[in-house]
């Protein structure tokens, strides 16, 4: 039973610790294409909502139904034992689907940039709002063309 307990609390302790990403990688050299310099000719912030799958959903029904056997499993004796383990793991992932939804929003914050080049061309480009780099009207920029066929604009310093 400690080991079924044990297992239950470390199992839980993966599905709720949250997903940590980062934009960028730390300690990675990353090829560059080419440099293009200009100047920031206009400037549009964007909150763009999105909806997103919970990818996690089905571990946290069946972690429910663990959780809800162990807890009916305490219960009864003989076959009357086995009807309370099988209840329990009923209700826990019954709560457990309709505690998470299906889909979740996210919102996500966007900057739009159009850059006027050193040599004369014209470029819209729409990236991940930094809060350390806000762009302002005539900044002078550089635009970095990587080798997965990413940009990213930032002040040239």
């Amino acid at each position: 039973m400690k080991t079924l307990f044990f297992a239950c609390s470390c199992f839980l302790s993966i599905i709720i610790s949250p997903a940590v990403s980062a934009d960028y990688e730390r300690n990675k050299a990353v090829p560059v294409e080419k440099v293009l310099f200009g100047k920031v000719y206009s400037v549009r912030y964007i909150a763009e909502k999105e909806l997103i799958e919970d990818k996690n959903k089905g571990w946290k029904v069946f972690g429910g139904a663990l959780i809800g056997g162990a807890i009916g499993n305490q219960f009864g004796s003989g076959s009357g034992r086995d009807v309370a383990t099988i209840l329990g793991a009923l209700i826990g992932s019954s709560i457990a689907d309709s505690k998470h939804p299906q889909f979740r929003q996210k919102t996500m914050h966007l900057v739009e940039l159009m850059i006027k080049t050193d040599q004369g061309k014209d470029y819209m480009v729409v990236q991940d709002l930094d809060n350390r780099m806000l762009f302002n009207r005539n900044d002078a920029i550089r635009m970095i063309y990587f080798g997965n066929g990413t940009v990213r604009i930032d002040k040239q310093m």
